[in-house]
């Protein structure tokens, strides 16, 4: 047995309140080291006769990546509270492991055993139960749609009809969106996550010039309101992008610092190194980036805070938003996030806060900051297996398993799965123009643990490289628009909300990657459902019998089945049950 990969902590991801009466444990041990494993629980102050009443579980080996096996289980403690241990067994050994270490014999004293002191209903991570269900659509405002050319900036050029570039305008506004929800409903999405609107010098509007008023490009604040009722209408829930880590370089306070430098009134918002200010070749203040035109706040100063709380505050009092996307957020100090949390909850305790964190991010998941991130690991391990073709199913598999066990159950529900963003280039784009490649990432992503969100465009073939190549004007010219694979996506979203097992409703539990083929199954109570990805550019034939019996129903997907071999065709798929 190898003692030394065995891990276990009685917190974060291994130890987990997943509701008011059920706790989560999990272990890791070495890939196919053990045999067995089961807990030893108990409550601490059940004794009898001198004895300490505990009982036997056997954990569920919950998956496997390339060096560790994953072992799990649900518990309902008799009194929320609760002593445990893990009996580990090989083809040789024995053990029982505590956070005292390893023992032949089960230790007498309960001190020995790893310990959940209490099962508080206020600690248990809680995300807004409608995020679950939500299918989200990411739109860059400058470039979805015009429908107001009064408003265009100047130099504006025609829809479309250039390139885009770092800094050109194409006039994207509110109406435009407005003038096209009937589209986003026939999609199926019903959560839009827009990049900054406020007041900014450029196209992205991340360098933000006012937090409290919009880009008068975009519209005015009674557009704005006219826009969130239409979604609301629509049953459509609407997220803002708060860019808090850094403020533009026309940010008025961060103007009076340049002017004024050690005697301005706002040198504390920022973070300069020296005087006098210096913006080459690397700024004197501390930046997004270096990027001299986005000075990073002072979160920690009393005024920024309250500067910035009241930000998010406001527009969800005023404007009634679903949700805050918290741009750069692992640069902003925890206890701000905490605040943060705090005040805007407050006045809608069913606001979704999402982070983007491109890496591990147990330290804003615990309840008391973020409700969800942006689930990047996801991405990268289809993109580099489908689209870069840099590592095999088998990885890609390996490393969607790891990434499940890295966090509890109730984080991976809202996780924010997305393939392409204003920041990446565009999927069909990295996948080489294949685009039965990207229907299959696709197919992964929104069977996959989360909420999914697609970016404007993707669902009709659009290409384009780096930014500013992934932010093209939208196409709304149905004959240059890919519609076969819109209705591709269309039917996806139909499966999540019909069938509970394809979305967050299912367990998701890896069953094979042979043969280029990646077999995972999707259980509630109610139903299974088989899935079967072929990665290859030939056809793959699959035994099925050992998963399916009798009448064998075909959800979606072309595939043939012949005394329960299903041949899939290459990059073909197919989602299989019972009935």
């Amino acid at each position: 047995m190898q003692k030394e990969a065995i891990y276990h902590r009685p917190k974060d991801n291994y130890a987990y309140a997943y509701n008011a009466e059920t706790l989560h444990l999990r272990l890791k041990t070495k890939k196919d080291d053990l045999s067995s494993v089961s807990l030893i629980y108990g409550d601490p102050y059940d004794w009898k006769n001198n004895a300490w009443q505990s009982m036997k579980a056997p954990m569920e080996r919950s998956g496997s990546d390339s060096l560790f096996d994953y072992w799990t289980i649900s518990v309902k403690p008799s009194y929320r509270r609760m002593r445990y241990g893990f009996y580990l067994e090989d083809a040789n050994e024995d053990f029982y492991y505590t956070e005292k270490g390893f023992f032949t014999e089960a230790p007498s004293d309960t001190n020995d055993f790893f310990s959940f002191p209490f099962l508080n209903s206020v600690d248990v991570f809680r995300a807004p139960e409608w995020v679950k269900d939500t299918v989200w659509y990411q739109i860059f405002p400058e470039r979805f749609a015009n429908g107001d050319p009064s408003l265009n900036p100047k130099d504006t050029l025609p829809w479309g009809e250039y390139p885009p570039t770092q800094d050109n305008f194409f006039g994207g506004d509110f109406q435009g969106v407005m003038n096209h929800l009937d589209y986003l409903t026939e999609l199926g999405v019903n959560g839009i996550y827009f990049t900054p609107i406020f007041k900014a010098q450029s196209n992205h509007k991340y360098d933000t010039i006012d937090y409290m008023e919009i880009d008068p490009q975009f519209g005015d604040k009674e557009t704005f309101k006219q826009l969130i009722g239409a979604c609301h209408e629509r049953g459509i829930k609407v997220m803002l992008d708060a860019v808090f880590n850094h403020s533009g370089y026309y940010f008025e306070p961060f103007q009076d610092l340049l002017k004024n430098g050690e005697n301005s009134r706002y040198r504390d918002w920022f973070h300069v190194r020296s005087y006098p200010i210096e913006l080459k070749p690397i700024p004197s203040y501390d930046t997004f980036a270096f990027e001299a035109s986005m000075p990073k706040l002072n979160t920690e100063n009393p005024e920024v805070k309250e500067y910035l709380l009241n930000v998010g505050k406001y527009w969800v009092k005023e404007f009634d938003i679903d949700g805050w996307r918290l741009d750069v957020a692992n640069e902003i100090d925890h206890q701000f996030w905490r605040d943060f949390r705090r005040e805007v909850k407050q006045i809608k305790p069913e606001l979704y806060i999402l982070g983007e964190i491109w890496h591990d991010s147990m330290p804003w998941l615990q309840g008391d900051q973020f409700d969800a991130v942006m689930n990047y690991p996801m991405t990268s391990a289809l993109l580099d297996h489908f689209a870069h073709d840099t590592i095999s199913i088998k990885t890609m598999a390996n490393r969607m398993t790891s990434l499940l066990h890295s966090y509890p159950k109730n984080v991976n529900e809202a996780a924010f799965n997305l393939l392409g963003s204003h920041d990446t280039p565009r999927m069909l784009t990295l996948a080489n123009d294949q685009k039965e490649l990207v229907k299959l990432m696709y197919l992964l992503q929104f069977s996959f643990p989360g909420t999914p969100c697609i970016y404007y465009g993707d669902e009709i073939g659009m290409t384009g490289g780096a930014d500013p190549g992934c932010r093209h004007c939208m196409i709304w010219d149905k004959e240059n628009q890919d519609l076969e694979l819109f209705q591709f996506i269309k039917e996806l979203i139909d499966l999540r909300k019909k069938r509970p097992a394809f979305g967050n409703s299912g367990s998701f539990d890896l069953i094979s990657t042979d043969n280029h083929v990646i077999q995972f199954k999707k259980e509630t109570k109610e139903e299974t459902l088989f899935f079967f990805i072929n990665s290859q550019e030939k056809s793959a034939n699959v035994d099925i019998s050992s998963h399916l019996s009798g009448e064998v129903i075909s959800l979606f997907g072309k595939s043939k089945i012949e005394n329960f071999t299903l041949t899939l065709e290459a990059y073909g798929f197919a989602i299989l049950s019972n009935g």
